[in-house]
């Protein structure tokens, strides 16, 4: 059996090891960098709809502080443990 002298040529030899290091064994090869980055940006996507839909819930709470007092007095309360003179606060630890 006889090889193709292109075949025995060091620098398509090089040439070869040198695709099939990038495409297989490479931090950044094929299959393992396409499926990391589907995943990636699968995750990013996740998180971006939380994000938006916690920005949409803040911006209500936002509206609902600014317009009702009865909410902004309970949010006081709640958050930041303020309380009237004629009040007593008892923190009961869960």
């Amino acid at each position: 059996m006889t090889i193709h002298p292109i075949l025995r040529n060091k620098y398509v030899l090089t040439l070869g090891a040198f695709i099939i290091w990038m495409a297989f064994f490479d931090d950044r090869d094929l299959v393992t960098t396409h499926f990391k980055h589907r995943q990636e940006l699968k995750r990013l996507e996740m998180g971006r709809a939380y994000y938006k839909e916690e920005i949409a819930r803040t911006r209500q709470e936002l509206q609902d502080l600014k317009s009702n007092p009865a909410v902004l007095e309970k949010y006081a309360r709640e958050k930041y443990r303020m309380k009237k003179d004629n009040e007593d606060i008892f923190i009961v630890p869960l």
